[in-house]
């Protein structure tokens, strides 16, 4: 029997106006365990996570992190028992330097890895430029090395992967496996349907504003509905 997830987000309901964009969505994510969401675009699959992460409050629904319910989660209280939400872009001020915004993280929270962290990410020779002059590729490592240094116990990533080139996908990938080893949950969106299937342990398919679990990402490829619908129109 799978390990009970540290984090959930369960039986979400969301609608801006008239529009529903979730009906009764979920989605977790379990110690140890890289979850991908996916989903076509504007389905909802930034919105469940901003709500998973007390961004946005949903119309029903709860989330539950660390061995807690939350009916109306706020980010302050989730990230100060552990949880990070990196977005899919402008986690850092792009007026400090990286070097700033590390030791930022490094005082409100503590940590002497950083050097480690920043060599793993091939970033530390970059750490005295602030984030507009970096690549999208180093800006991402760099947001990926804040988190990391924080050393989460459960991180939600928007869209990681978007935006960027095959080797920075490759490092980025290894982090979130080095995360996972070390005990971090994670839940990941995103369209680059190889690289997070070859990223995932746990598959969940997001569709008509609902979630279906897939398992591992074999039998996600041996369901015939998600191959049609989603895996075959994303080849396309």
């Amino acid at each position: 029997m799978p390990a009970q997830p540290v984090f959930s987000a369960d039986s979400i309901g969301k609608s801006f106006g008239p529009r529903t964009i979730l009906k009764a969505a979920s989605v977790w994510a379990r110690e140890g365990q890289i979850t991908v969401l996916f989903g076509r675009n504007g389905c909802g699959k930034s919105t469940l996570l901003k709500i998973g992460a007390g961004l946005l409050r949903a119309d029903h629904g709860v989330v539950l992190f660390a061995g807690r319910a939350y009916l109306r989660p706020r980010l302050p209280e989730l990230a100060s028992r552990g949880l990070f939400y990196l977005p899919d872009r402008d986690l850092l001020s792009r007026r400090l330097t990286v070097r700033a915004q590390i030791r930022a993280v490094e005082w409100r929270f503590g940590g002497t890895r950083s050097a480690e962290i920043l060599e793993r990410l091939g970033i530390h020779g970059l750490v005295d430029r602030t984030p507009a002059e970096l690549s999208g590729g180093e800006r991402r490592r760099a947001e990926i090395a804040t988190a990391w240094i924080r050393a989460p116990r459960c991180l939600l990533a928007d869209e990681p992967f978007a935006g960027i080139n095959s080797s920075d996908a490759e490092v980025i990938t290894e982090a979130f496996r080095c995360l996972a080893q070390e005990g971090c949950a994670i839940v990941a969106t995103g369209h680059e349907v190889r690289q997070l299937m070859d990223t995932a342990d746990d598959i969940v398919w997001m569709a008509a504003g609902t979630t279906h679990g897939m398992g591992t990402p074999d039998k996600a490829s041996q369901h015939e509905q998600f191959r049609r619908e989603y895996l075959g129109a994303a080849r396309r």
